[in-house]
C-alpha cells in the first residue's frame, strides 16, 4: 500500500485521464459522489432529496450489495444518476494482488452492466486506494480512476452539525468531486442543511460526465 507522502505525489502528478479528480465548471457544476451503497436504509432518502434539489450525483456501488438491492439500483439509474464501481465487497484494496483487484472490478463491472447498459462502469478504489500496479493496469486499458477533490468527513463519525459547520466554513467551488457515503445517515444530514445553500451560490449538480470517466 502506498505511503501517504507517495500516494500525495501521485494525486498531484498522475495525467486526468488516468486519475480524475475535477470534472468540467461549466454552469457551476459540482459532482456529488456518494461511495458504499447501495443501502436500502439510506439510498432512498438521499434519492428523494436529490430529485427535491434537481440534482443529479454519481453512486459508487458495492457489487455485492448491488445482488441484494438491485431495485434501489435501478432506482439510481432510472432517476438519472451514474452507477460506478466501489469494488465486489469493499476489501483492503492495497493489500490484494493486482490480479484479485481486477477480478473484483471486473465482477462488479458485470453485475452493474445489466442495469446500465455499459460494459464497463466508472471505477473508484475502497477507501481511495491506489497501488502502481492497479495505475499501470488502468493505463493500458485506457481506463480511468474516479477520485475527488472536496472530502465531506461524512465517513468520520462526528456530530452532523459540526461537519455542516466546517463545510459551510469553506464550500465547494464549481468542477469539484465531492467525496460523501450512502451507507449512514451523515451524508442525508448534511445536504439537507447544504444543499439550499449551495444552489443559491450558483452551484449546480450533476453526475460524473462520460467523458471523464
Amino acid at each position: 500500500m502506498l505511503s501517504r507522502l507517495t500516494k500525495g505525489l501521485l494525486l498531484r502528478t498522475l495525467p486526468r485521464s488516468l486519475l480524475v479528480k475535477r470534472g468540467p465548471a461549466d454552469a457551476g457544476a459540482v459532482y456529488l459522489t456518494f461511495d458504499d451503497g447501495p443501502n436500502p436504509q439510506h439510498t432512498p432518502p438521499l434519492l428523494d432529496l436529490l430529485a427535491q434539489h434537481g440534482a443529479k450525483a454519481s453512486f459508487f456501488l458495492v457489487g455485492e450489495e448491488v445482488e441484494k438491492y438491485g431495485d434501489v439500483v435501478r432506482r439510481i439509474v432510472d432517476e438519472g444518476h451514474r452507477a460506478g464501481n466501489h469494488s465486489w465487497n469493499h476489501p483492503v484494496f492495497g493489500k490484494l494482488p493486482v490480479a484479485e483487484q481486477m477480478a473484483q472490478v471486473e465482477r462488479t463491472d458485470a453485475a452493474l452492466a445489466s442495469y446500465t447498459g455499459d460494459a464497463r462502469a466508472p471505477f473508484r478504489p475502497p477507501r481511495g486506494d491506489l497501488t502502481p500496479r492497479l495505475l499501470a493496469r488502468f493505463a493500458r486499458q485506457a481506463r480511468s480512476i474516479a477520485y475527488w477533490s472536496y472530502d465531506s468527513l461524512d465517513y468520520s463519525r462526528q456530530p452532523a452539525a459540526g461537519l455542516i459547520d466546517r463545510l459551510r466554513g469553506r464550500p465547494p467551488v464549481a468542477g469539484d468531486i465531492v467525496l460523501m457515503h450512502d451507507d449512514g445517515g451523515a451524508a442525508l444530514d448534511i445536504l439537507r442543511a447544504l444543499l439550499p445553500e449551495w444552489r443559491a451560490r450558483g452551484l449546480t449538480f450533476r453526475a460524473l460526465p462520460r467523458e471523464i470517466c
